[in-house]
């Protein structure tokens, strides 16, 4: 039986002064080792939701736990073990890559040789070796998108947060991330995952929850979802989701 990592009760958000929540009250668990996707189009209240859960935005109603050896925990006692990969850029383009990994390392309190030692790996895993010196202002999409995962995971998360993470990405870049996301998987990392590509989140994800105008649709493993909505591909059973006028009966 599956151990739950992370337990969302009710969660909802309404940003100041909108006329109606961003995201509706949705309750899933993540489980330990799960690579669990939150799909949805634009505007759906994904970065929403991976906000809540990282601790970026308080949620206006509702609670989130994550449970690590039966104990109940808020995502301050585990902020070293977080790893965040925001659909943004989130490094210094006039720094250097190995600049970049110095500085986010050292927030989360790795030592120098630790950052170094941390920083040659994932250069080399992500084909970055040879820029790693050069200023990130001149990197092309891709390099700039290995390297936002490589910030993220500098500290080797216990669990990792991804928002869009190859959004914009070429091929290459993509089957790279995904390949070692898999192996960081493979080692322990709960993965959860936003993305709008469908057919990306079916190969990569064991289970998937689709998100629209902030409520959860459906949530279960692909193959089920297909099978389940009679549905040949991800892609058509989101447009069948999404065209529903009472969204309320996937809920």
């Amino acid at each position: 039986m599956a151990d739950t990592f992370i337990l969302v009760e009710n969660l909802r958000k309404r940003y100041k002064d909108a006329q109606s929540d961003s995201l509706f009250p949705v309750s899933f668990s993540v489980n330990t080792g799960e690579k669990f996707g939150v799909l949805g189009p634009n505007g759906a209240g994904k970065t929403t939701l991976i906000s809540i859960l990282t601790g970026i935005l308080n949620p206006s109603s509702g609670k989130y736990h994550y449970i690590k050896d039966g104990v109940y925990l808020q995502p301050n006692h585990l902020k070293m073990q977080l790893g965040f990969v925001p659909q943004d850029y989130a490094f210094y383009d006039m720094l250097t890559a190995m600049q970049n990994m110095m500085y986010f390392g050292a927030l989360y309190k790795l030592t120098k040789k630790e950052i170094l030692k941390r920083s040659e790996e994932l250069f080399e895993i992500l084909d970055l070796q040879e820029v790693a010196h050069k200023k990130v202002v001149y990197f092309s999409g891709g390099m700039k998108r290995r390297l936002n995962l490589a910030i993220g995971i500098v500290h080797r998360p216990l669990v990792l947060f991804l928002d869009e993470p190859t959004v914009g990405a070429d091929v290459q870049s993509k089957h790279a991330m995904i390949a070692y996301l898999n192996v960081l998987n493979e080692q322990g990392t709960t993965i959860i995952y936003t993305s709008h590509h469908m057919q990306e989140a079916q190969l990569f994800c064991n289970r998937i929850a689709f998100i629209r105008k902030g409520r959860m649709l459906a949530c279960d493993t692909p193959y089920d979802l297909m099978k389940r909505y009679k549905s040949a591909d991800m892609e058509t059973l989101f447009i069948n989701l999404s065209q529903t006028e009472d969204i309320t009966k996937y809920v």
